[in-house]
């Protein structure tokens, strides 16, 4: 071997040296990022940790969310948070209403149509954790009342609502009854009522339906999202500390 042939070895086994260096130890100025962990989060559980800036569009359809924080244009009164119920008894520690995601986007739907008619969605009961279910079974042990516990309701898998109208003034609309009247005169199928009891009724129902809902016979006020029905019973409870 000539000399020349042996400088170029000697010069190259040095460039790759330093560019071996180079990419082990980083200038001071370079920052060097570590990576990143993610934490994969039940949102069922903590659903009160989403931001109410998170469009519904970018969670997932079992999550629940609460409806006020998506929209200002519904009106409650949660009867289970008080004693103004059929139980006579207040089996929620306090009033929220929650859904699960694909149960607000169609409540959310539902609303804006019935707004461009100058009326408005008002709440009687949303999702029931099953714990609550037990306690209305303690103090009502009848099916043709309340649901079993141990199989469950649509609402506590977050499905269903208990709903009435109301202007955008905020006055409830006449429905014939109260809600929660367990008789005749809340069947859908008795037309023995004024007519403006039966088209406010209609005007909920066909409302409803329009958007993927489905009522029972007997009760004007509660409406099942289709899609929720083989969703899982839950038991996620909201923080009443503030």
């Amino acid at each position: 071997m000539d000399k020349l042939s042996y400088f170029r070895i000697i010069w190259v086994l040095g460039v790759l040296f330093l560019i071996g260096c180079k990419g082990e130890n980083p200038k001071k100025d370079e920052v060097v990022e570590p990576k990143q962990e993610i934490e994969v989060v039940d949102t069922v559980e903590v659903s009160k940790f989403i931001e109410k800036v998170t469009p519904l569009e970018h969670l997932a359809d079992t999550s629940f969310v609460r409806l006020a924080d998506y929209s200002e244009n519904f009106i409650y009164d949660l009867r289970y948070a008080t004693t103004n119920n059929f139980l006579k008894s207040k089996v929620y520690d306090c009033p929220e209403c929650y859904t699960r995601v694909k149960t607000a986007k169609a409540l959310l739907k539902a609303n804006a149509e019935l707004m461009e008619k100058g009326y408005k969605i008002k709440f009687f009961d949303c999702y029931r954790p099953n714990s609550v279910q037990y306690k209305m079974w303690e103090i009502v042990p009848n099916p043709q009342y309340v649901a079993n516990p141990v199989k469950g309701s649509i609402h506590n898998k977050g499905g269903a609502v208990d709903i009435t109208l109301a202007t955008l003034a905020g006055e409830e609309l006449d429905m014939g009854t109260d809600f929660d009247f367990f008789g005749k005169r809340a069947y859908h199928d008795n037309f023995d009522l004024p007519k403006e009891v039966l088209e406010n009724r209609k005007l909920l129902k066909e409302t409803m339906e329009a958007h993927g809902f489905w009522s029972i016979r007997t009760e004007w006020w509660h409406y099942n999202l289709t899609a929720a029905s083989n969703d899982k019973v839950a038991n996620f409870e909201w923080d009443c500390t503030e």
